[in-house]
C-alpha cells in the first residue's frame, strides 16, 4: 500500500469533513454554536480549496473542514497532505464508494514528491484507508501517475534513450511482459529509417522500444513520443525554447503509465507499447533541412524543419502498430506549441476522425475530471503538407494550425479502418494546484483507462 495511508484504523485519527458551498447551511444547522462561530469567524464558506481546522477542548486539532467543488472529492483532498499538520486523519462524509475512491486517490496524488536529487523528510501524515474505496484502483492509478511524473521530471542527462528503455524494461519485468529494444544502426536493418535519421546526430544511440503483454483478447496499441532531449537539430531552438525539453519524452512516459494501469488491472487484452526513443542533437551527422528520408510505410518525407522531429519518429512507430490492425491505437506526444497556444497547458488536444471514439473519450474525460478538447483533423489543410520532391513534407509553410498539420501528418501512417486517437499534450504543470504539484504531469491516463476497461474489460 502507498505510504501515505495508515496501515490500520485508528481511534485517534482526526476526521476530515468535505463540505460544498451548497451544503454549508445544512452543515451549520446540525453543528453546535461554538463550531458555527468558529467557521464563521475564520471565513469558511465551503468554497473549493478552503480549509478550516477546528481545535478541541484540549487544544489539539479535533476536526478539519475542507471546501469541495460540488460533490467531487478528487481534488478536495489533494492539497491536504501539504497543508495539514503531521498526524493521522480519516475521511468522514463520503457518500459512496466512488467518492471514497476519488478522495483516496486525491490524497495519494497530493502526497507525491520528486526526491531523486534532494532528500525530503517525509511529514508523518497519513490517511486511514476509507473502507468503501477501491484499493486496487487507487494503488494502480497512483503508481502510474507517479511513474509518469518521475520520468518527465528527470533531467535529460539521466533520462536518455537508454534510460527510457531501462524504465520500460523495469515495467515489463514487473508485469512479466515481453520487450524488444532495437538500437542504433540496427534500426535501419529493421526498417525504422525515421527513428534512425532523427537520432543519429546524438552520441546516445536511438532506440525503438517494443513491449508486448497479454496472450488473448483485442489488440490495444499505445505509442509514445520519446524525444529525450530536443535541441531542435540544425534548425536550432533558442535557449528559451530548449529549456524545458527534458519533458519532450512525456508522450513515452504516458504510454508507459497507461500500460502500467492496464497490466496491473489484468484487463483481458493484447497490449503493445511502442516507443521511439531519440535525442535530437546537433552534430556533423545530424539530418538536415530539405533532406528526403524514407519511412517504414514506404512514403518519403522532405524535411522542412528539423525541429518538427517528433512526428517523424512517430510515423515509423504508428506504421508498426497499425500493421497489427489493433482494435484501438492511441498515441501520446508533446508535439506542438500550437496546441498550447490554442488550449493552454491543462487541456490536451485530441485528434481522431472516429466520432464514436471521440464521444466516448470525452464522456470519460468529464466523468474522471481528466479533461481534453477535440480539435479537427481538417482535410482541407492536407495539401499544405505537399512536397515537390517527396510524398509529403513534415511541416506546412503556413503559419497557422500547426497542431492540425502535425496530426494530419501522423494520419498518413494510420489506416482508415484503425480506431486511432492522437493526444498532443503538455505533460507538465506550470503551476501547483491541489494534487498536482508543479512539474511533470500525467494527463488523460484515468480517462483512457476507464475507456479501455469499458470497451475491452470483459
Amino acid at each position: 500500500m502507498l505510504d501515505c495511508f495508515a496501515p490500520r484504523p485508528s481511534a485517534e485519527a482526526v476526521p476530515i469533513l468535505p463540505v460544498s458551498a451548497a451544503a454549508m447551511k445544512r452543515v451549520l444547522d446540525r453543528e453546535p454554536t461554538s463550531v458555527v462561530a468558529w467557521l464563521e469567524s475564520t471565513g469558511f464558506t465551503g468554497a473549493a480549496g478552503q480549509v478550516a481546522m477546528l481545535p478541541g477542548d484540549n487544544g489539539r486539532l479535533a476536526r478539519v473542514f475542507v471546501g469541495v467543488d460540488g460533490d467531487d472529492l478528487l481534488w478536495a483532498l489533494g492539497d491536504l497532505p501539504g497543508r495539514l499538520p503531521a498526524g493521522r486523519y480519516r475521511l468522514d462524509g463520503a457518500a459512496d464508494a466512488r467518492q471514497a475512491t476519488r478522495a483516496a486517490l486525491g490524497w495519494a496524488l497530493g502526497s507525491y514528491a520528486f526526491t531523486r536529487y534532494r532528500k525530503r523528510e517525509r511529514k508523518a501524515i497519513d490517511l486511514v484507508w476509507p473502507k468503501e474505496a477501491n484499493r486496487d484502483h487507487v494503488q494502480h492509478a497512483a503508481e502510474a501517475i507517479y511513474l509518469v511524473r518521475d520520468l518527465v521530471n528527470t533531467p535529460a542527462a539521466d533520462m536518455g534513450p537508454a534510460e527510457l528503455a531501462d524504465a520500460a524494461k523495469t515495467l515489463a519485468r514487473k508485469h512479466r511482459a515481453k520487450i524488444q529494444v532495437t538500437v542504433g544502426e540496427a534500426l535501419l536493418k529493421h526498417n525504422f529509417p525515421m527513428v534512425h535519421a532523427v537520432g543519429k546526430g546524438s552520441a546516445r544511440a536511438p532506440r525503438m522500444i517494443d513491449l508486448g503483454w497479454g496472450a488473448r483478447g483485442p489488440r490495444i496499441t499505445l505509442v509514445g513520443k520519446g524525444v529525450c532531449f530536443d535541441s531542435g537539430g540544425l534548425d536550432l531552438k533558442p535557449s528559451s525554447g530548449m529549456k524545458m525539453m527534458k519533458k519532450d519524452m512525456g508522450g513515452a512516459a504516458h504510454a508507459l503509465g497507461l500500460a502500467s494501469m492496464i497490466m496491473a488491472a489484468k484487463l483481458p487484452v493484447r497490449l503493445r507499447v511502442i516507443i521511439p526513443a531519440v535525442e535530437n542533437m546537433v552534430s556533423g551527422n545530424s539530418f538536415r533541412p530539405l533532406d528526403v528520408v524514407a519511412t517504414r510505410k514506404g512514403l518519403t518525407v522532405e524535411i522542412g524543419n528539423t525541429d518538427a522531429e517528433g512526428r517523424l519518429i512517430l510515423a515509423d512507430a504508428l506504421a508498426l502498430g497499425d500493421a497489427d490492425k489493433p482494435a484501438l491505437m492511441i498515441d501520446f506526444a508533446t508535439l506542438t506549441g500550437a496546441a498550447r497556444v490554442a488550449l493552454g497547458p491543462d487541456l490536451p488536444a485530441l485528434f481522431t476522425d472516429n466520432d464514436d471514439l471521440a464521444n466516448d473519450i470525452q464522456r470519460h474525460a468529464t466523468a474522471e475530471a481528466d479533461p481534453t478538447w477535440r480539435l479537427p483533423l481538417w482535410r482541407g489543410y492536407r495539401s499544405g503538407l505537399d512536397s515537390k520532391v517527396a510524398d509529403l513534407n513534415n511541416i506546412s509553410e503556413s503559419g497557422f494550425a500547426g497542431a492540425i498539420y502535425a496530426a494530419l501528418f501522423l494520419k498518413e501512417f494510420v489506416s482508415a479502418t484503425t480506431p486511432w486517437a492522437h493526444f498532443d499534450l503538455f505533460a507538465w504543470n506550470n503551476r501547483a494546484r491541489p494534487g498536482r504539484p508543479e512539474g511533470g504531469e500525467a494527463m488523460m491516463l484515468r480517462a483512457l483507462f476507464a475507456l479501455v476497461k469499458e470497451r475491452f474489460g470483459g
